[in-house]
């Protein structure tokens, strides 16, 4: 390492913009040029101790410094840095001298910062403000800022003539804007750079003036303006203070985008990436990876198409007498050489390439709460990475591997970290698996730390999290819901806990709704238990329970003078009860639905949309034969019977057209009584009738009006049946199909099924 420089007036004061490459190539160049004792750097004090971690070899920005109070790990700020951030090349570049040079955060303290967060998410702390910096580049003559600034800065070199030549005349506008603008409406910076010339005070003592400054370019001029020791104490003093943990966590550069909601964040952090790593012809190595991206979507891109595409950024840039082409110009020449004019695929290179999906690491040993160290160990084991842009991950739960990232997934949603959403499997209804989109965001570090309260480890975290739902869970519903997620988890300790909170709340609940609301996640419950292994016995107990109530609820409820609205909704309960006790396992429940469904479908009193449901899952179930269920219609049909109750009985029953396209004389009985329908009513009826015949498939309802316009075939007749169909079923033909359903459902003939199937 060479002798310092010689003496100057004062420290070197770097001002710079939040992550641009320009500038953090110019201060990489100063920094070999002024060769300063030390590194004073915009950022929280809290972070000094975690600086050494920047030199290890498996620290990969972009990555940014995570502070939340240590009692509320959700009031968090984080301090972004990407490797194209001036501040994370200052720190770099103090740590590979010969003799490190001693490196420092100067900006107001994380403790005061958090203590005065009002509330809400985690905040990104480092902003600047935009309207002077838009006063500057209007006064260079650009309409854009960022424009301006890419010129003036990023697009201008290391500044090997004079490495300092820039920053001299950018303190020089700046303090030119502060003059006229002040704070420029950030009261908040006049208690931070206080702060921060405490801190070079204290620098001074140590290392004299030979020491440097990396700050955003707007607080220079208040760094280098003489104020009083006692002044700045003065704005400090009485502050809110908390106690605070910092960390390295991993950030992406989509959440370094401005889009993101990051105040100091850029429009392109993909092209800026691009534009520090690339050392020499950065526009012929931006397009081609730019014809790289489009080829792997199958568009033809030649060489040829990068060639020209260079040619026309340039001459834009030229025409726009701009030193370098810069994104502007670089995106115009490829709609218009590469995408043949169309945004859309523009729009794919914008989100891939111009802002990108790049996630930083942090180091095993950086520290860490001790539930995000479990986490890691699972992730690593279970060979789950985590990775900022969306995927899709398909997992067969009859694979060990896969049960056991379907366990980490449930479990992490359940303790309120969103890593994965579940997704509607492809090709497959069965409960062996699952479909899962996963995207790791940096604030998923923060709902680690605040779930870290639960427990040190993700399945005691769980437990804790679930048993104290269970405890605070005001309905019915959250418990059952609860329940559920427990066996999805895996959580078999917890479940006592909760079983007893279902026990306790199914005994007080009287009103059926919210009964049957719950009983379809207790079947679900019990099914998955079945497929994971999971042991879900005493779940099954409340479950037969929960139904035999229901049955004796649901008909007064039922008969209890409802309204079309209501009968909607109840209708809706019948069809998830009944679809929730073919799950369970006991015959009992099963034998008394079925009682309370002919309840149902044989009293007047019941709505007719309720009354033709019954009828219809009956039938359904072979538990309702054709000829009863042909009189239950007559009967709902019939003259004396109020139109509008009629049309309800239809919608009720013919939800699928299916039935009606195979059954002549439940069609001829529905077509009768429609003819029947007086003038009058008939207005009342149609928007009841159009809702259920509206409701089919294409298919249906052309099989359908052929069968009307054929008109009445000799099914209409008691004894008949329409051509190609036999007068009743013949058993041993239906029977001649359960081989091949065994094949489908259960694997060889061989094999018996283990359990039922879905």
């Amino acid at each position: 390492m060479s002798g310092p420089p010689a003496a100057r007036r004062g420290p070197l004061l770097l001002g710079v913009r939040h992550h641009g490459p320009g500038s953090a190539r110019a201060v990489r160049a100063a920094l070999d040029a002024a060769r300063p004792a030390a590194v004073l750097i915009e950022g929280p004090p809290e972070g000094d101790a975690l600086l050494p971690l920047a030199a290890d070899p498996g620290m990969r920005p972009p990555v940014a410094l995570l502070a939340h109070a240590a009692d509320d790990p959700g009031r968090a700020a984080f301090w972004p840095l990407a490797a194209f951030s001036p501040e994370w090349v200052a720190i770099r570049w103090a740590q590979q001298q010969e003799v490190p040079v001693p490196v420092r955060f100067i900006d107001l303290p994380a403790a005061h910062t958090l203590a005065a967060q009002s509330g809400g998410g985690p905040d990104e702390a480092g902003f600047v403000p935009p309207d002077p910096l838009a006063v500057l580049a209007e006064t260079a003559g650009y309409d854009d800022p960022e424009r301006w600034w890419e010129d003036v800065v990023e697009h201008r070199g290391d500044g090997a003539a004079d490495p300092l030549a820039a920053f001299a005349a950018l303190g020089e506008a700046m303090g030119a804007l502060r003059e006229a603008y002040g704070d420029g409406g950030q009261a908040r910076d006049r208690v931070r750079e206080a702060y921060m010339r405490q801190r070079m005070r204290a620098a001074r003592r140590e290392f004299g003036d030979g020491y440097a400054v990396v700050c955003g370019a707007w607080h220079v001029p208040a760094l280098s303006a003489r104020t009083t020791a006692a002044a700045d104490k003065a704005l400090l003093t009485g502050l809110p203070k908390v106690k605070v943990e910092t960390a390295w966590v991993p950030w992406t550069h989509r959440r370094l985008a401005r889009v993101g909601g990051y105040g100091a964040g850029i429009t392109s952090p993909g092209w800026y990436a691009h534009l520090f790593a690339a050392r020499d012809r950065p526009v012929e190595r931006w397009l081609t990876k730019v014809a790289g991206l489009l080829r792997e979507e199958d568009r033809q891109v030649s060489s040829a198409h990068v060639i020209e595409a260079v040619r026309l950024a340039g001459t834009l840039a030229a025409m726009r007498g701009r030193p370098l082409a810069g994104l502007t110009e670089t995106l115009e020449a490829v709609r218009a050489v590469m995408c043949d004019g169309s945004d859309v695929p523009l729009a794919l290179i914008e989100d891939r390439l111009v802002i990108g999906d790049v996630l930083g690491e942090v180091p095993d040993g950086a520290p860490a709460v001790p539930l995000q160290r479990d986490l890691t160990r699972q992730q690593r084991s279970l060979r789950l990475r985590a990775e900022a842009r969306e995927r899709e991950l398909e997992l067969d739960l009859r694979k060990d591997t896969d049960a056991a990232k379907s366990l980490l997934l449930h479990r992490l949603r359940l303790l309120g970290i969103g890593w994965g959403t579940p997704a509607a499997s492809r090709g497959s209804t069965g409960t062996f698996r699952e479909t899962w989109r996963l995207r790791w965001d940096p604030e998923l570090s923060v709902r680690v730390a605040e779930a870290g309260i639960w427990g040190t480890t993700v399945v005691a975290a769980a437990t804790a999290k679930a048993e104290a739902d269970a405890a605070g869970a005001g309905e019915l519903g959250e418990v059952t819901a609860l329940a559920e997620r427990c066996l999805l988890a895996g959580l078999s300790q917890a479940l006592p806990a909760v079983l007893r909170a279902l026990a306790d709340r199914a005994a007080l609940d009287t009103d059926v709704a919210r009964l049957a609301k719950a009983l379809p996640a207790l079947a679900r419950s019990l099914r998955y238990g079945d497929v994971r292994g999971t042991d879900a016995s005493a779940l099954a107990t409340v479950a037969g329970g929960l139904a035999e109530r229901i049955c004796v609820a649901l008909p007064p409820a039922c008969a209890a003078g409802l309204d079309a609205e209501a009968a909607a909704e109840l209708r809706g309960h019948v069809d998830a009860v009944h679809g929730a006790i073919g799950l369970l396992d006991e015959e009992g429940p099963g034998e008394r639905w079925s009682a309370v469904l002919r309840a149902l479908a044989g009293r007047d009193r019941v709505p007719g949309l309720i009354r033709g449901r019954a009828a219809r899952l009956l039938l359904d179930e072979g538990r309702l034969s054709a000829e009863e269920t042909a009189r239950l219609m007559g009967l709902a049909l019939s003259p004396a019977a109020p139109p509008p109750d009629a049309a309800g009985w239809i919608e009720g029953f013919a939800a699928d057209g299916t039935l009606l396209v195979h059954d002549e004389r439940l069609l001829a009985l529905i077509d009768t009584w429609l003819a029947g329908v007086p003038e009058s009513a008939f207005t009342d009826v149609l928007p009841l009738l159009r809702r259920t015949f509206g409701a089919y498939e294409p298919g249906v309802k052309r099989s359908l009006g052929e069968l009307v316009r054929r008109g009445r075939s000799r099914a209409a007749t008691p004894g008949g049946a329409p051509a190609g169909f036999a007068p009743v079923l013949d058993p041993a033909r239906a029977d001649a199909v359960l081989p091949v359903l065994g094949l489908l459902l259960a694997g060889p003939p061989t094999s018996r099924p283990t359990s039922r199937p879905t």
